[in-house]
């Protein structure tokens, strides 16, 4: 009897960690969130991990240069850790539909897969996480919400085997002429 109940247990507290929120959600908030805008030119995010307990284990920033050819967004990303350690990766995001984004990085198994509506995207992939000397393949799970004033915040949920491993927040800001810039395209591109 207790067999059973322990894993009805843990059955009900896995299933309780998904989500059943989608994209569609937010459609109509404001303000719109249109990745090959918000990030052309220079972004730079805080952010911070932290374990499946809730301890805060690295915290880093991040300098983003962002460039769109008209059907590719490559985004160079590089990260500065608290400890003083450096990494790198590139993004190569390509425009499927007005609401559907894939992307590639060296890191990144396969594609990743985004939609956003509003001022949403879910952008989800599998990832081979360098951790001190060896690699672990991940599962992400992003939600970023574009804010006024040029903030988008993120939240991904980092699991193994769907046991989530931890939690990484990011807030990002544009530079200010181009965070100016792009709510002038979108007050542009609403009239």
């Amino acid at each position: 009897m207790f067999k059973k109940l322990f894993l009805f247990a843990l059955i009900f507290l896995i299933s309780g960690c998904s989500s059943n929120m989608k994209t569609e959600d937010f459609i109509g908030q404001q303000p719109r969130l249109v990745l090959e805008d918000y990030f052309v030119g220079q972004t730079k995010a805080w952010g911070m991990f932290h374990d499946r307990f809730g301890n805060l284990k690295r915290q880093f920033l991040v300098d983003i240069s962002g460039s769109w050819d008209g059907e590719m967004l490559i985004l160079d990303e590089n990260f500065v850790y608290a400890d003083g350690e450096i990494d790198r990766r590139i993004w190569k995001i390509t425009k499927i539909n007005n609401n559907t984004y894939k992307g590639t990085a060296d890191d990144v198994i396969g594609e990743a897969k985004g939609s956003t509506f509003g001022n949403a995207l879910n952008w989800t992939y599998e990832m081979d996480l360098k951790v001190g000397g060896s690699s672990y393949r991940v599962k992400f799970n992003d939600w970023m919400y574009l804010q006024p004033n040029g903030v988008l915040l993120n939240r991904a949920e980092i699991s193994k085997w769907g046991i989530q491993l931890g939690v990484v927040t990011l807030s990002f800001q544009k530079n200010n002429n181009e965070v100016s810039n792009s709510i002038f395209l979108q007050k542009q591109a609403a009239e």
